[in-house]
């Protein structure tokens, strides 16, 4: 019998959620996504020595500041595994512009036109931004200049609603940090059918599928293998090295969980404008605190790889 992990990309786009090109060799998704936290990880395994070298040669040599530097290590590492993957890689805008659109909308364009100049075109690139009001406007337009987004930070329907609404090109809600929540909160312990993440998911996805929105759904931040499961048949799944080794050994029957054809409990299409998405996003204390607390980790963790690379320039 195939293994769970060839089972589920016969229903289920696969996207590897790390910067570690070994593993996506031997896993074959078609598409990868980064982030901050996995970046700084990647650039401290001495396997990608030389992709770091290149960022800070090329910052010394043409007297570039440190966020310069990052932003092209983050898309030497992109232009890396876009070579590797048949798809999508994403590279994300720097957290700490998560509140600024017109910041957000020049980062976005500055990393296309570094890929572009490699020979990466843009229609294989998404553009990864937090889903706070102001990503969702900063998506809007760059869809206008024909750059995908991938909305990431998503924790409620409020949330994905929105980015529908912006016409965003894929939403990433956050599958196991709205799991963490729960638990911490309620004090309950939870199977993968009553996991509050898993049914975050199940409720957005009918909701766009029910109301014909071409927003993909790309379920993230997995604690366990139920989780991925639990979502089998989702338009794509963003998963870790480690969730993908468990799954490519394990030979058990995978049964389909989510259809287009499912749009049952689906509520009325939503329009939403900039107070009552503020209003919604007060009323859901896990949505708001997550959201908040997402960006401030990846903040914490581009800080990190600033620093890392400030003391290379200064070296």
């Amino acid at each position: 019998m195939a293994s769970k992990l060839e089972q589920l990309k016969s229903m289920t786009t696969i996207v590897a959620d790390t910067g570690d090109m070994e593993s996506i060799g031997v896993f074959k998704p078609t598409d990868c996504t980064t982030n901050p936290t996995l970046i700084l990880k990647a650039a401290q395994m001495p396997a990608y020595a030389h992709i770091v070298d290149e960022a800070i040669e090329w910052g010394l040599s043409h007297h570039r500041v440190t966020s310069q530097v990052t932003d092209r290590l983050a898309v030497n590492f992109g232009a890396e595994l876009a070579k590797i993957v048949p798809g999508r890689v994403s590279t994300e805008v720097d957290a700490d512009l998560s509140f600024d659109v017109d910041a957000m909308v020049n980062k976005g364009r500055a990393l296309i036109a570094d890929y572009e100049s490699r020979g990466v075109p843009r229609g294989r690139v998404l553009i990864k931004l937090a889903a706070t009001w102001e990503g969702i406007r900063a998506a809007e337009i760059l869809k206008k200049d024909k750059i995908d987004c991938n909305m990431t930070l998503l924790f409620s329907l409020a949330q994905a609603a929105a980015c529908a609404d912006a016409g965003a090109y894929l939403i990433s809600p956050f599958v196991g940090r709205i799991l963490d929540w729960y638990v911490k909160n309620e004090g309950k312990s939870y199977t993968a059918e009553t996991d509050p993440g898993v049914l975050s998911v199940h409720q957005i996805y009918r909701y766009y599928k029910a109301h014909g929105i071409d927003t993909v759904v790309m379920g993230a931040s997995f604690r366990n293998l139920g989780e991925i499961e639990a979502l089998a048949g989702c338009d794509r799944l963003t998963i870790s090295p480690q969730l993908l080794e468990q799954l490519a050994k394990d030979e058990g029957t995978l049964t389909r969980r989510l259809s287009p054809s499912d749009t049952r409990d689906v509520p009325a299409r939503m329009n939403l404008d900039e107070k009552t998405f503020r209003f919604l996003m007060n009323e859901d204390a896990m949505a708001t605190e997550k959201l908040s607390e997402g960006i401030r980790m990846f903040t914490k963790d581009l800080r990190a790889l600033r620093e890392l690379v400030s003391h290379r320039l200064e070296g």
